[in-house]
């Protein structure tokens, strides 16, 4: 019995070993500050010869429209809030504030975007809710639309 019970001891060790061994070379470990920063670099890097087209935040002009302003937050990889209701003819001000990460905030239909912006900052955008309907607002920054970094406008 005696016996057994060592070779069981030892064969656990083994087994223990080979997997530390194995998978040594396979950490996931938590980016650094400066790694963080290289990797918002590179991503400004690439995103710089992105321009929004022309016709993009066009100032709005003096209007007598109900406003209604929204605060968004910005993180890997969500929006808070992530619904906006408004109604048509609305003067719609949004202030994203990116909390974490580099990300901006980009609405199609309604022809706005904010800048790409790093943690701490924020910009807000501003247009006339002038067609009815519910709209994608996203993330443009590599794929994080495609992970998740959107939201929706509903227009009523």
């Amino acid at each position: 019995m005696k016996k057994t019970f060592i070779w069981v001891v030892v064969l656990v060790l083994i087994v223990l070993g080979i997997i530390l061994f194995l998978g040594k070379g396979s950490k996931l470990e938590a980016p650094t500050t400066e790694n963080q920063t290289e990797t918002n670099e590179q991503d400004m890097g690439a995103m710089d010869a992105f321009a929004l087209p022309s016709d993009y935040n066009v100032p709005v002009e003096n209007t007598s429209a109900p406003v209604k302003e929204f605060i968004v937050d910005g993180k890997n990889f969500s929006f808070t809030p992530n619904m906006i209701t408004v109604k048509k003819g609305d003067l719609v001000k949004i202030t994203f504030k990116n909390t974490a990460g580099f990300h901006d905030l980009v609405i199609n239909e309604f022809k706005v975007a904010t800048k790409q912006i790093r943690t701490g900052e924020e910009e807000t955008i501003s247009f006339i809710a002038d067609k009815v309907g519910s709209f994608i607002y996203y993330c443009s920054v590599g794929t994080h639309r495609a992970q998740g970094m959107w939201g929706t406008l509903k227009v009523e």
